[in-house]
């Protein structure tokens, strides 16, 4: 089975990289910094799972694509979606299974009105990783999770051979005839994460120290209200987990999306917080902090690209 690994950041860094170690056919698809920066150093995992140095990884360019894949697992970034999709589309034949790891369900609705829903299955990745400084991998925590499934719950053969495949990788793997809501209640649990952590622009732990812990589950009531209205409730095991994490006193947790707004870098709001809210529109008389959480998301991309847009005219002005 031949993997093409879209992005080959900390999620497809981890898993791709894993697969490669198994001694699967794996190839990525990056940017051209990224494709010279594993070719100089290879591609590095630190985990508790155990290291890997994966010294000469297969990585291409989007014009080096020349046949069809039987798997690609796209790990890029929710707003590098589309030009996610125009760089491996030539990889997708008619045999292939596209099984993207992106957060929310936007990303499900564009990959099936280009591929069709016979080459698209859900998934989603359970994981804390990063990058360090010199593009190696780290892996944050203990747990290292694919879930995945045909969306409407079959247990299909291209499935099975997809489990057999993960089964031999080290990492956990988990094929669910019940994967939208799975990915139902991931979304729940970053979207109250990342509303949480971004509107007050502290972690988890600063947050209750706070006295402000009644906040982040007010939100989480929000989110799990409009799952709910789109027929996937958060199951109790998912709501006892998301409060947990919540709750934890001490815990430097906080969202990616809020790790950006402090770096200054774009963020997967539109996919993880406006699209949610557009789900639920139809209860939004009842989803009160939701909104202010992404207007405040929204209001920092536009302050982004007005700076940046001031800044690339005053380097003209001084260039002329």
């Amino acid at each position: 089975m031949r993997f093409l690994v879209v992005g080959a950041g900390a999620l497809g860094g981890y898993f791709g990289g894993r697969l490669l170690q198994a001694g699967h056919d794996v190839s990525f698809l990056v940017r051209p910094a990224r494709k010279t920066q594993l070719a100089a150093s290879g591609l590095v995992i630190h985990s508790p799972a155990g290291n890997a140095h994966l010294p000469a990884p297969t990585v291409l360019l989007a014009h080096q694509i020349r046949q069809p894949f039987d798997v690609v697992l796209l790990a890029c970034k929710a707003y590098d979606l589309d030009d996610a999709i125009a760089g491996f589309a030539p990889a997708v034949g008619p045999e292939t299974t596209v099984l993207p790891l992106l957060n929310g369900l936007r990303h499900l609705d564009r990959l099936t009105e280009r591929f069709g829903h016979r080459r698209v299955i859900g998934g989603l990745a359970r994981i804390s990783a990063t990058l360090d400084e010199t593009g190696a991998v780290l892996h944050l925590g203990r747990e290292h999770t694919l879930v995945f499934g045909e969306p409407d719950g079959e247990r299909s053969e291209r499935v099975a051979r997809i489990a057999a495949a993960f089964a031999t990788a080290r990492f956990d793997s988990e094929a669910s005839d019940t994967i939208l809501q799975a990915m139902w209640e991931k979304w729940v649990h970053i979207a109250t994460l990342a509303s949480a952590t971004a509107l007050m622009r502290a972690s988890v732990g600063d947050i209750v120290q706070a006295g402000a812990g009644q906040l982040a589950l007010d939100l989480l009531a929000e989110c799990s209200q409009i799952a709910a209205h789109n027929a996937h409730a958060p199951r109790a095991e998912a709501i006892a987990r998301t409060r947990a994490m919540l709750t934890a006193e001490g815990s430097t947790l906080s969202a990616s999306l809020a790790k950006d707004i402090d770096n200054g870098l774009p963020t997967e709001g539109e996919h993880i917080l406006g699209d949610f809210l557009r789900r639920g529109r139809w209860c939004t008389a009842d989803t009160v902090l939701l909104p202010v959480a992404y207007a405040q998301v929204r209001s920092y991309e536009a302050r982004r690209v007005r700076e940046r847009e001031h800044g690339a005219a005053t380097r003209q002005r001084l260039a002329a």
